[in-house]
């Protein structure tokens, strides 16, 4: 697996991560299953997808018990990020900043860890009521304290405010900086997929300037841009998905194009374009099954039977684009799945040729937003 490095400190990572929340929350909740979980962590690291993305609120609190687990026996091959700043209750999230709360709130996650340092943690979402700058230098007191090596800023929350084009992170790019002016900012958490490209304005220039690394989230676009979401397949009631305006059967169908593109770039590097069984899979993104570092032929650098019948995917040709977007730019596509961890390590090798970039500029844009 390729290493990229994010922060002033230049921490390593492998240049896909697992973004582990689809394990406890938010997604499919009939599918889960804790063993086949602990099989994905385990793939991921096998596979150098160090980078586990967790927070304290997905479960709350199970999905760190989940990775602690397996931190027990091979901490020393992870690169962990957890989160500390949404409250969830049963039909509210409240941020809290309060910097009581964050050393509170670091204590408990580093118990449920089962570690004794937390390779990056994250300000979830700043609290309106607590000046950033106190929230973050409480955050930073937490690295003297030997108790974190780095901090960062999940700025999901940006789309609560949504502009148009660069105008979406002029917020959170003010809170960068103010934030900056206390304590370095090592890593940002943005959304970043082919048909959510707006960080690209920005929010990824502001990252690039000052060497902060970007921990693309949703790569996949929480499962759309594997293709083997159908249009009025619906979902479950407890699963995001049901409730977001991308994926109504009108606005899934709308979007098709997109994914035929992909499908079409796949094709080009021996694929056939389709996917099986990879509707269940969201979160930071998806996943799929594949042998990883065979030889593929047509110079892709994937394994020949990296996707289910052997050849690229569309969802590789996806994270692929995102991990052209920069040397700082780290895919946390999210799986409960091993297989899928293996087809997205896969990704790692997959280079895309300037007709693929071409063809994938020249997509629609995508109807509606995630939010």
């Amino acid at each position: 697996m390729e290493r990229r490095t994010i922060g002033a400190t230049a921490l390593e990572v492998g240049a896909i991560g697992l973004g582990c929340m689809p394990m406890n929350w938010a997604y499919s909740a009939s599918r889960r299953n804790g063993e086949e979980s602990l099989r994905a962590l385990h793939t991921a690291l096998d596979l150098g997808c160090t980078l586990l993305d967790t927070a304290d609120m997905y479960g709350p609190f199970t999905n760190e018990l989940l990775i602690g687990r397996v931190l027990r026996e091979r901490r020393a091959d992870a690169f962990v990020t957890t989160k500390c700043g949404l409250l969830v209750g049963d039909q509210h999230m409240v941020a809290d900043g309060r910097p009581g709360y964050v050393r509170r709130a670091c204590d408990a996650s580093l118990r449920r860890l089962r570690t004794d340092v937390i390779d990056l943690y994250q300000l979830h979402r700043a609290d309106p009521e607590v000046p950033v700058e106190e929230t973050w230098g409480a955050m930073a007191e937490l690295v003297g304290a030997g108790k974190v090596r780095a901090l960062g800023v999940c700025a999901l929350g940006a789309r609560a405010v949504r502009g148009s084009g660069g105008r979406m992170y002029e917020g959170t790019i003010r809170q960068l900086d103010r934030m900056q002016q206390v304590f370095p900012v090592s890593a940002v958490e943005a959304e970043l997929s082919v048909w959510s490209p707006e960080a690209l304005d920005s929010l990824l220039p502001w990252c690039e300037a000052r060497g902060v690394g970007l921990l693309a989230a949703m790569p996949l676009g929480s499962g759309y841009l594997t293709g083997t979401l159908t249009p009025g397949q619906g979902f479950e009631p407890d699963d995001v998905r049901a409730h977001h305006p991308r994926f109504t059967a009108e606005v899934m169908a709308a979007n098709q194009p997109i994914v035929a593109g992909l499908r079409r770039v796949a094709r080009r590097h021996g694929g056939d374009g389709a996917e099986a069984g990879r509707g269940d899979e969201a979160g930071v993104g998806a996943g799929r099954d594949a042998g990883v570092g065979r030889d593929a032929g047509v110079g892709t650098g994937v394994g020949a039977d990296d996707g289910p019948g052997g050849g690229v995917t569309p969802a590789q040709v996806a994270l692929a684009w995102v991990l052209e977007r920069g040397r700082h730019v780290v895919a946390v596509p999210g799986t409960k799945r091993a297989r899928w961890v293996r087809e997205n390590a896969g990704a790692a090798g997959l280079r895309l040729t300037e007709g693929d970039r071409a063809e994938i500029a020249a997509l629609p844009r995508a109807r509606e937003s995630w939010y």
